[in-house]
């Protein structure tokens, strides 16, 4: 039965089988609490960043970052750091609950020796031109050894084993100085950075603790490979290590992130899918280098498929990708099931989060506090107007999102709570918005479990959560997905949730989105549009106002197009209502129009894990 009935304005809106109730409208600019989560206790959601770069990084430090992995860790916590690029200090204004400096495996720590008169590194020819004021003759240096690593051609001199057994100790005696359990929770890691041909393949590798850690991280010098590196993490595990790999931006990889053949060319076999399974759990589908959710061109009725689309591979001349399918985390899902249904295993179950990928120690997040991902970018006009000597590049930095956030549901803020959630996938990401959501799946949930003040309890008593997976159900019955979501405490209101399914039928995946819960007097058009839900940006201004929207939003929606024999899979994606884009922002601090080719306002949104259905 279509959802029909008239919804109170502004209120937080359940939908119970598909007739809609009101849950209590709420004050448009009411503040939630923070440590309320939902009426229940039973786990906590807890947000950070997990892919962090400062100046050990080689193209951290090439463009100018002044900082290291301490000062990434106190600007976690709430300090202000120096930001470097002729701009000021940066600050969070709420902190995070967890962080992990990621710095690249390549080369780690070398550019920085280079500025060290003591340091033989100093001493290489390369070393004057990487170190030069001259930011034109510094990002040329850069370009030709970032185009060297993607082409496989080894550059011997920058390579020392030993300053990266070294500093790859320091980084996991600072990550374990930070780490204040139940307070602040820090994880070793580092990147794994292959891009073959400039096709991005980029894992963010991450250890629970110090332990069994191996003594040099594994870089593209070792294997441009991702199965040689889920070798390298098994061979970790079984010294004591307890580790996994978070794969990112697909969408710059032109089709080779979520490819349907391996390495060499070969469709997957058992072993593949075992190996991929099992080291990585989770993909970051939002950070500052676009949204890989899906694809206007892989998803054309889904209305908000062109979300902060950054389209480029990692070349250091701006190229664009051309291939979409395998470029897309949805497009992966639903690969991963119809392998599933042939009998082949699947070896795309993905939960997501979302992260930053800043190469300046501050993840930037906040939409109105944004300092880009490079320190040269540390000023609105040089973010708006281009900090590097040529306009292509100076295009592909104003297309930057801000970063993302990775948001988990743990029993306590501790390396081994946070760890196991993210290993169950009980996560989700957003693009930079705090919001909390909460997502189960179930056969026989009550009609009135979300009136209830131990909702949650029963929910994960009777149901599955986000990241986990439903088996057959009794005969005749389709699952029910229970769904709630609230507005971060000082953001923006809350505009729709959806509820986005993928199955198989008759041998071919297909995907439908469906408007589940929504804020203000909307109706669902026959074909189960909504419109849209206002915008209240003044973009001369860069304000915005919560006069629309909901605080909270509420569903337990059943599956009006169930089959039993389908597998499929359910997530969720929650919207927020209209606001200003960080461009826009800048603008307004310069005094100047928001640019014409860069959005003036943005959804923000989040998206949660999937749960799989299996027949």
């Amino acid at each position: 039965m279509r959802l029909l009935a008239t919804l109170a304005a502004l209120g937080s809106v359940t939908v119970l089988g598909g007739i809609a109730e009101t849950a209590g409208a709420t004050a448009p600019d009411a503040k939630p609490s923070p440590s309320v989560v939902h009426g229940s206790t039973a786990r906590n959601v807890y947000f950070g960043n997990v892919h962090i770069h400062t100046a050990w990084s080689f193209d951290g430090f090439a463009n100018g970052a002044m900082t290291g992995p301490d000062d990434a860790y106190r600007w976690a916590k709430g300090e202000a750091i120096p930001g470097g690029g002729n701009g000021g200090p940066m600050q969070i204004r709420t902190p995070l609950d967890f962080y992990a400096v990621s710095e690249h495996a390549e080369y780690m720590g070398v550019f920085v020796k280079m500025r060290d008169p003591e340091s033989p590194f100093s001493k290489l020819p390369i070393a004057k031109r990487i170190t030069s004021p001259d930011r034109a003759e510094a990002f040329a240096a850069f370009a030709a050894v970032l185009d060297d690593l993607n082409r496989g051609v080894p550059q011997p001199e920058l390579n020392d084993p030993l300053m990266a057994a070294n500093l790859w100790k320091e980084i996991i005696d600072i990550a374990d100085a930070h780490y204040d359990p139940g307070v602040f929770t820090t994880f070793p890691a580092f990147e794994w950075t292959s891009a073959p041909d400039n096709r991005n393949l980029h894992r963010v590798v991450v250890f629970q603790s110090g332990e069994g850690v191996p003594e040099r991280p594994f870089s593209t010098a070792d294997s441009t490979r991702p199965e040689d590196l889920w070798d390298y993490m098994d061979a970790a595990r079984a010294d004591g290590a307890t580790l996994m790999a978070i794969p990112h931006n697909g969408n710059a990889s032109d089709g080779l992130m979520f490819s349907l053949r391996d390495s060499f060319g070969e469709a997957f076999d058992a072993a593949y899918v075992e190996a991929r399974t099992r080291n990585e759990s989770l993909y970051e589908i939002s950070q500052i280098k676009g949204t890989s959710e899906t694809h206007p061109q892989l998803s054309p009725n889904d209305e908000f498929a062109a979300f902060e689309q950054w389209d480029y591979t990692l070349s250091a001349i701006p190229e664009r990708p051309t291939q979409r399918a395998g470029s897309f985390l949805r497009q992966a899902l639903l690969d991963g099931v119809a392998m599933e249904a042939e009998g082949r295993g699947n070896p795309f179950r993905y939960g997501v989060i979302g992260d930053s990928d800043s190469h300046n120690s501050a993840a930037s997040i906040e939409e109105d506090n944004h300092t880009g991902k490079f320190a040269v970018e540390n000023r609105p006009q040089s973010r708006l107007n281009g900090p590097l000597p040529n306009e292509d590049n100076n295009r592909q930095v104003r297309q930057f999102s801000s970063g993302g956030v990775a948001a988990v549901w743990a029993d306590a803020n501790t390396r081994e709570d946070i760890f196991a959630a993210m290993s169950r996938r009980e996560t989700y990401g957003t693009s930079g918005t705090r919001m909390t959501v909460r997502l189960f799946a179930g056969w026989d949930f009550a009609p009135d479990l979300l009136q209830a003040p131990d909702w949650v309890a029963s929910a994960y008593a009777r149901g599955v959560p986000m990241g986990g997976y439903l088996q057959s159900g009794p005969e005749g019955r389709a699952p029910s997905l229970v769904i709630a979501a609230m507005k971060e405490a000082d953001g923006a209101n809350l505009d729709r949730i959806q509820v986005v399914k993928g199955w198989v039928q008759e041998g071919e995946a297909r995907e439908r989105i469906y408007n589940v819960a929504w804020s203000g007097e909307r109706e669902l058009t026959a074909t189960g549009a909504l419109p849209a839900v206002g915008n209240t940006v003044d973009v001369a201004a860069a304000t915005y106002s919560n006069s629309i929207g909901s605080v909270e939003l509420k569903s337990i929606w059943v599956d009006p197009d169930f089959d039993a024999s389908q597998p499929a899979f359910y997530y969720v994606r929650v919207l927020e209502i209209p606001t200003p884009r960080w461009s826009t922002y800048d603008a307004r601090a310069l005094g100047v129009p928001p640019r014409e080719d860069l959005p003036p306002f943005i959804q923000e949104r989040a998206w949660t894990s999937p749960i799989w259905y299996t027949p």
